[in-house]
């Protein structure tokens, strides 16, 4: 069996990125027909035309679809293996890292994530991004380099995952409400007038599925996307907002807060990176530092 050329890998990541062979000879520095015979030795290689026209331009078959993300994977570590290992210096590092966190996260635990990089590394910024999913595509494509939240099914299997932190939920109202006052039995908490948070405006969720084996039903009021807008809504009336403890330490100030009088799920954070950055001094350093923040915040 002839052993591979794997110069090709480099030749399908740039046309496969570019879906133009002028293009791809552009960035590897190649003459157009030099690029296009590097393409005919991948579909005779491969067995696949790779890329085939469509109008004026290309479009890569299902099988260049298959390829991509992993030949892109391969390439990166390649480069990664080839590249002069460096000792991070924090103090000389500039970079900017992308994290896409639910709300609570930047409030609770920002400022001193911030802090620590700024103190640890002052060429550091960190820019902080709205999770809406749990998709893994921007991780993936290198947009985001660390998010944090709940693993869940959609995540993709080859995502690295590290726990924060486990929390818990607890019902929130605002200061003088009724339920200050007296024992709160599971009777009592379910006849109260309450905010359904929903990302996707589903009027029940884990707290709904915990109250049926007690034969009780939560009288939802109103549906909201997140933590924030259900804390203030719950500040300024007498609707009761159940939230996760220390996801929401900061936004609930001035606010009554009471463990909720039933079993209830815990939600388990983590942080989550692709594999790619796993061996990546500086991210190593980031991780390090969330990971510190988030189990030494109680």
């Amino acid at each position: 069996m002839s052993t591979p050329d794997f110069n090709l890998l480099l030749t399908l990541d740039v046309l496969l990125a570019e879906g133009n062979v002028a293009r791809a000879a552009q960035r590897l520095r190649l003459s157009p027909s030099a690029m296009s015979r590097s393409l005919a030795r991948l579909r005779e290689t491969t067995g696949d035309p790779l890329l085939v026209r469509a109008g004026r331009g290309l479009v890569p078959t299902p099988r260049a679809l298959e390829l991509r993300e992993r030949v892109r994977q391969l390439v990166q570590e390649a480069q990664a293996v080839l590249r002069p290992a460096a000792q991070l210096d924090l103090r000389q590092l500039v970079r900017t890292f992308t994290l896409r966190t639910r709300e609570g996260f930047v409030e609770n635990f920002g400022a001193e994530l911030i802090a620590r990089a700024s103190a640890e590394a002052p060429g550091v910024r960190l820019c902080f991004l709205q999770k809406q999913d749990k998709e893994s595509k921007s991780l993936r494509d290198g947009t985001v380099d660390l998010e944090t939240g709940v693993v869940g099914e959609v995540t993709s299997p080859e995502v690295r995952t590290r726990i924060l932190f486990h929390d818990r939920f607890i019902g929130v109202a605002r200061a003088g409400h009724a339920l200050c006052r007296g024992k709160i039995t599971p009777a009592r908490y379910a006849a109260s007038r309450h905010i359904c948070i929903s990302r996707r405006g589903v009027a029940e969720g884990p707290i709904d599925a915990a109250l049926k084996p007690l034969g009780l039903e939560r009288q939802i009021a109103t549906i909201v996307g997140g933590f924030t807008a259900a804390l203030a809504l719950a500040r300024a009336s007498d609707l009761i907002a159940t939230v996760p403890e220390r996801h929401t330490g900061n936004l609930r100030t001035g606010m009554h807060s009471f463990s909720l009088p039933f079993l209830a799920p815990e939600v388990t954070i983590s942080m989550l990176w692709h594999p790619r950055m796993d061996a990546d001094p500086a991210h190593r350093w980031l991780r390090s530092l969330v990971l510190d923040i988030c189990t030494a915040t109680r």
